[in-house]
């Protein structure tokens, strides 16, 4: 899929972690308690010299009581008007799709917008989700399968659904070429990122199909405070 071969915005998970940890002033050994993980393993993590897997960014999360796609939220001031060329699109990838986002992460206003890309097999994962505001979805190509409260729509090449995302619902490919869809969600309350809730959910189905051999290894590394 050309797709994938575009250059993506790279995001600095360490130096996120490092960012929402220092912000609530939280030392690397109060969070390695809180989280589970060694001060040793965090060190790494936030210096760069390893990648954590999902299931350690959940425990991360959880300690830090923030939602998982924090570590990935671009570091970005809101602006009133949004202009992104293709090739700056924030890109997230995921077992067998890629998320990019149309602007809406760095936007002020009460919209968010992303093209969703599936190949065959590519889906939301086996269970739903539900946040706030209204979602429209638009198909551009391929065949894409919405379920909203257990009731299914099938949407083609120019079929579009509008629901409210407070209902439960989720997503896949239902046919056998690759399906890319422009996603909208909008009116949801101040403060909030509903796109998270999306991404939350195909960033632990990535991680359980993937199983957990990755867990951060301790390294013999001076903890920090």
């Amino acid at each position: 899929m050309d797709l994938f071969s575009r250059e993506a915005e790279s995001v600095d998970v360490g130096q996120r972690l490092k960012h929402l940890r220092e912000e609530r002033q939280i030392s690397m050994r109060e969070l390695a308690r809180r989280s589970g993980l060694s001060a040793n393993a965090l060190s790494m993590i936030e210096r760069g010299l390893t990648s954590p897997s999902v299931s350690t960014l959940t425990k991360l999360a959880a300690a830090l009581q923030v939602p998982i796609t924090a570590f990935f939220r671009p570091e970005s001031s809101k602006e009133n008007v949004v202009f992104r060329k293709a090739s700056e699109r924030t890109r997230i990838p995921f077992l067998r799709g890629l998320i990019e986002g149309l602007g809406g992460e760095f936007f002020s206003g009460r919209v968010e917008a992303f093209l969703l890309t599936l190949e065959n097999g590519g889906s939301s994962g086996p269970s739903g989700m539900l946040h706030a505001g209204s979602e429209i979805v638009y198909c551009l190509r391929g065949v894409l399968e919405y379920e909203v409260e257990n009731k299914r729509y099938i949407l083609e090449p120019g079929d579009s659904l509008i629901f409210s995302a407070y209902m439960n619902h989720r997503w896949r490919n239902a046919g056998k070429t690759v399906v890319n869809a422009i996603i909208v969600i909008s009116c949801f309350n101040e403060n909030e990122s509903p796109v998270e809730y999306h991404l939350a959910t195909l960033l632990q189905n990535t991680e359980e199909d993937k199983g957990d051999g990755h867990e951060v290894e301790d390294a013999n590394i001076p903890e920090e405070v």
